[in-house]
């Protein structure tokens, strides 16, 4: 069935809605990690900062895991900027003087390595993209020999 010039039969509407509803989806998830790891990093009480150290590994691996599934870098950037406003904002002192995330050493761990692990991912996801197969001229565009 052919379609006449000008309708919209078999056009696809405009995917800025679909692609800022991702990166939106994105941005939350990396606060609501953000937010849970604030009042979870100190919770295995040992020498060696196991939580703290899940939640790092937690917001690299969603950031990568979305850098992979969008095929770009700010699927990487999205959500860790989304885990660092949380997690900074919940690591400032308010008016009464308390702090949610402490300055001990699973605290230190838990902003620093999770802000070092976005940073990770975001340069991980350059490289890669960077190094990727890279796709030649449309094969229809060439002109054709003889």
């Amino acid at each position: 069935m052919d379609s006449a010039p000008g309708s919209t039969a078999g056009r696809r509407g405009p995917d800025w809605p679909v692609a800022a509803g991702v990166y939106g989806v994105l941005f939350i998830a990396g606060v609501v990690q953000g937010i849970i790891g604030s009042f979870q990093y100190s919770r295995v009480p040992k020498p060696v900062p196991v939580a703290a150290l899940a939640c790092c590994a937690a917001i690299l691996l969603t950031c990568l895991l979305a850098a992979w599934a969008l095929r770009s870098v700010s699927g990487a950037l999205l959500p860790g900027i989304g885990w660092i406003i949380a997690a900074f904002v919940l690591s400032m002192p308010v008016a009464s003087g308390s702090v949610i995330i402490t300055a001990t050493t699973p605290g230190k761990w838990f902003l620093y390595g999770g802000t070092l692990s976005v940073v990770a991912a975001v340069i991980a996801s350059f490289a890669a993209l960077a190094s990727g197969p890279h796709r030649g001229p449309n094969p229809g565009s060439r002109p054709r020999s003889g």
